[in-house]
């Protein structure tokens, strides 16, 4: 994708391979300046003098990694304005999302999208530079894998995993 931008459409699937997670839905929003992912029972604490933030990633949208709680000290937390104009602070993290076979480090905000049709939401500031959106088209990454590489079991199994951790 280098120099030249990728088509994407309105819709697509991601792999998380940070959390283990593939094939996971994701809206991109133009509208949407930074990236969100859905996130419960997050919870701010300290432990030997370091901030540290635990939280679970896509429960109810992914059944298998439910129970699966993350920590990490590597989070900000900033202001986001919602399309109503709405101000809250939110957790942010960096970790690497797979689309058109390609890593990419993507900063998203922890947020509760429960009630959201796509768990992950990639805005502009990810996009940009990147990738030109046709709303006409949905899946075209994944389409794309699935030609490339044949159907792929959708997760893999752990129970919790320390972003801080050495490879």
């Amino acid at each position: 994708m280098e120099g030249q931008r990728q088509i994407i459409g309105r819709f697509d699937r991601i792999d998380l391979p940070d959390f283990g997670a593939m094939n996971i839905g994701a809206k991109i929003d133009t509208g949407a300046y930074s990236s969100a992912i859905h996130c419960s029972k997050i919870k701010l604490y300290k432990k030997k003098g370091k901030r540290y933030i635990s939280f679970h990633i896509l429960d109810s949208h992914i059944p298998v990694i439910e129970h699966r709680r993350f920590i990490t000290s590597r989070f900000r937390k900033k202001k986001v304005r919602s399309s109503s104009g709405h101000v809250e602070k939110r957790y942010f993290i960096e970790t690497y999302i797979i689309l058109f076979g390609e890593k990419l480090l993507v900063e998203f905000s922890l947020s509760d999208r429960e009630n959201m049709r796509f768990p992950v939401l990639l805005g502009r500031k990810m996009l940009k530079n990147r990738f030109l959106v046709d709303v006409a088209l949905i899946d075209v990454s994944y389409h794309r894998k699935i030609a490339q590489t044949g159907p792929q079991r959708d997760n893999i199994d752990f129970v919790e995993w320390d972003m801080d951790a050495e490879e």
